[in-house]
């Protein structure tokens, strides 16, 4: 049995490695959106993210089905019996085969329709929109049928391999870009890009099918249709749906109602947005993939004080991370932004620092449904927490409807979120006796006391200096300094100080060598 201690450290080094992954992607990232905005313009750009975001809102139909694999293999794996394992792997991938085929289906009628007839696309540039999205499905249904083997990967905590795709992926896109913005070729560059990115998938599909079948031997794929576990499979995938469509509908179907009600240019300044927030919790998003197959696996053997510490610890930590990149951001955010864009579209300062808000509410949440997930009892649930979330896209287009700004879907969003918290943790205290009052205060109470405090010097700064290079690199120093400072001396216990100084020092000595 593998001890707490060797389980930290293995978390630690796969965080390590999603981090190398993560800051190359997120630099890249940067770069990227600013020249594909420049070299698209705000239309253009605008009209790639709501059609590639309405292509998403089909993995309404695929995300309960993505989590009910890497559940039931992470699970199987943690209890060690390899021939349900392979039947478990067998059984997802027929599952995902089928639902590539649904998915395309749909697609190719309700889609196309829905492009052509409701989305408010230029005349001119709907050509162009609906080579987007036939592009988009097919990268989405490649992307589906390498979610088994993704999930294989995780289950098996291999982040080093997960951290080198991750890298080729974002190398192949920048190379695309790239060639976008300075190919001296006369086409449409947004179909070409898109065409691009489909070719991307097909690669980095066939990257994971061949290292999943020499590496594991679950992932040697055949003819096989294991009864119990699609039903299983089925039963938690099918209350799950609840909990992907609240989430599908919270992102792409509040995106396509901005879309609708005000216009592809709304969608640019959201998705600028986006990819900030994408760029800033990546660095939680990984240490999460390193951390969640502990915690089902902690759940599979039934060692609850460990799990319910997992809980605690990935929750608080994934705060401290996003919140210290955060501070600065949202304090200097018109300044970055015209920084990296140059010229960006109205109300983007605005999404930038709510949606940041948002990931900071979300993130408390992320380790108590990893936990709901791995025990497999999701029905009730699901009913209350993702009906709850559903709610966005109603009391969204609500907002829109009456004239409030755009920026109110968010802040129901953060309302929403913040009222899904509660209830996630009512559900864990019935369920696997998660302490409700312990939670709020080594949780929440902490990363609320700790936000404040660290936040205090940066406004005072910000407010005492004028705009410019000085005051943001004043801003960023003080910000990182002190929510470190205050986390380590505050935030942190005593045992997770002295984890923090001997990792310190093996890295002091590993340079010296």
């Amino acid at each position: 049995m593998t001890s707490h201690a060797e389980n930290t450290k293995r978390i630690a080094k796969n965080t390590l490695m999603l981090y190398v992954r993560m800051l190359f992607s997120m630099l890249v990232s940067l770069y990227t959106s600013r020249v594909m905005l420049n070299t698209l313009g705000v239309e253009d750009y605008g009209i790639y993210n709501v059609v590639g975001g309405f292509v998403a809102m089909f993995s309404l139909i695929s995300g309960s089905l993505s989590a009910s694999s890497s559940r039931f293999l992470t699970f199987e794996l943690g209890k060690g019996n390899m021939e349900r394992l392979k039947e478990t792997f067998s059984t997802s991938l027929l599952i995902h085969v089928v639902l590539a085929g649904i998915v395309f289906i749909l697609a190719e009628s309700v889609g196309v329709w829905f492009l052509n007839t409701r989305m408010t696309i230029p005349a001119e540039r709907l050509y162009a929109a609906n080579w987007v999205f036939q592009a988009s499905v097919f990268s989405f249904i490649f992307n589906l049928f390498s979610t088994p083997y993704n999930a294989s990967i995780v289950a098996h905590e291999r982040m080093n391999t997960f951290a080198y795709i991750g890298i080729v992926d974002v190398v192949l896109r920048l190379l695309a870009v790239l060639f976008i913005a300075n190919s001296s070729w006369k086409f449409d560059r947004l179909i070409i890009y898109s065409l691009l990115l489909f070719a991307i998938a097909i690669l980095l599909q066939c990257i994971y099918l061949l290292y999943c079948k020499v590496n594991f031997e679950e992932c040697q794929w055949r003819f096989c249709f294991c009864k119990e576990c699609w039903k299983e499979m089925s039963s938690f995938a099918g209350w799950n749906f609840i909990g992907s469509s609240s989430s599908i509908f919270k992102d792409q179907g509040v995106n396509i109602l901005l879309n609708l009600i005000i216009g592809p240019v709304i969608n640019a300044a959201r998705g600028i947005a986006i990819s900030v927030n994408l760029a800033i919790c990546a660095f939680a998003n990984n240490f999460m993939v390193a951390l969640n197959p502990q915690i089902t696996k902690s759940y599979a053997s039934n060692d609850r004080g460990y799990m319910f510490s997992l809980v605690e610890r990935g929750a608080r930590f994934s705060f401290y991370i996003v919140f210290m990149l955060a501070l600065p951001i949202m304090l200097e955010t018109n300044f970055v932004l015209t920084l990296w864009l140059g010229n960006f579209p109205n109300h983007t300062t605005n999404f930038v620092r709510l949606i940041l808000c948002l990931s900071l509410c979300d993130i408390l949440s992320n380790t108590l449904i990893t936990l709901q997930l791995a025990t497999g009892k999701i029905r009730n649930y699901q009913i209350a927490v993702g009906g709850l979330q559903l709610m966005n896209f109603p009391l969204s287009y609500i907002c829109l409807k009456i004239g409030l700004p755009p920026e109110s879907t968010l802040m129901v969003a953060i309302l929403i979120s913040l009222s899904s918290l509660a209830l996630r943790l009512a559900f864990l205290h019935n369920m696997v006796g998660l302490p409700i009052k312990q939670y709020l205060c080594n949780v929440c109470v902490n990363v609320i006391f700790i936000a404040i405090i660290a936040s205090v010097c940066p406004i005072l700064v910000y407010y005492n200096m004028h705009e410019g290079w000085l005051r943001f690199i004043t801003v960023t120093f003080i910000s990182l300094i002190n929510v470190g400072a205050v986390v380590y001396f505050i935030g942190c216990n005593k045992s997770e100080r002295k984890f923090i100084q001997n990792k310190t020092f093996i890295a002091k000595m590993k340079l010296r060598r």
